[in-house]
């Protein structure tokens, strides 16, 4: 299953697992499984892990192994893929308040597809998204999924500030701005919960090879999820994939 793995040296201190050139569901499974199989194994001298849409970078201490030895290691844990058991992909739930001063380009959405403001919100939160990879800035989540019949051109000119929270689209794809940035995407509403906060024990919410589930909420339970998320009473909610509810706590 992944004889046709590339190994790329970057730089002294990292090395990447190539593993196609797609972006599909089954490369991103391939990157989950050695993901966890190496988080399973503890492998000794790796630092950290950064998946992308393809590919495995694995960032590790020369002086605790060596480019060498963490290719053999890999490869053989690789050969032992089948006998790791991986957990169930989780599905996080992310409130959503759509349209307004929540969502300024909603009605940009609805009207380049010939739709209904509520259509877009159904649309929109009728899908689990799989997270491919995180990046742009802390926790800003790719996602695969989205429904094509709300697929938007990004803005013709983009905004200098986006606010922390801010749910939006370009072309086909769906994602949510962690923190206040500049950006050019089509902006249909704003979730409460931090996406990232350096306070936090783990600073960013998401995690690649997970899921989210949008839901829409008004502005009363938006204002009551954020002071909860200000106490740090706020409970994030999360189930499996194949749908047996749970819930975490914030710390």
């Amino acid at each position: 299953m992944y004889e046709k793995t590339k190994y790329l040296m970057a730089g002294d201190k990292a090395l990447t697992m190539e593993f196609g050139n797609s972006i599909s569901k089954e490369v991103n499974n391939k990157i989950r499984s050695i993901t966890v199989a190496i988080e399973t194994r503890n492998i000794k001298g790796i630092v950290e892990l950064v998946p992308t849409y393809r590919s495995l970078m694995i960032h590790y201490n020369p002086l605790k192994i060596s480019y060498d030895e963490l290719i053999n290691a890999l490869k053989q844990l690789e050969r032992q893929l089948e006998t790791i058991e991986l957990p169930a992909a989780q599905v996080v739930e992310i409130p959503t308040l759509y349209g307004g001063e929540y969502g300024p380009d909603i009605e940009n959405v609805a009207n380049h597809n010939q739709l209904k403001l509520e259509d877009v919100i159904n649309i929109h939160t009728s899908n689990e998204y799989l997270i491919y990879m995180l990046g742009f800035t802390p926790g800003f989540p790719y996602l695969g999924g989205m429904d094509p019949k709300i697929a938007t051109p990004r803005l013709e000119s983009p905004r200098t500030k986006i606010n922390a929270g801010s749910v939006g689209i370009a072309g086909g794809q769906t994602g949510i701005y962690p923190i206040d940035s500049p950006g050019g995407w089509q902006i249909i509403g704003r979730t409460p919960i931090p996406l990232f906060d350096s306070q936090r024990e783990i600073p960013i919410l998401l995690k690649a090879g997970n899921y989210i589930i949008f839901r829409s909420i008004g502005e009363n339970e938006y204002k009551e999820i954020e002071e909860a998320v200000k106490k740090g009473t706020y409970h994030y909610k999360s189930y499996p994939k194949k749908g047996v509810s749970e819930q975490h706590g914030t710390n």
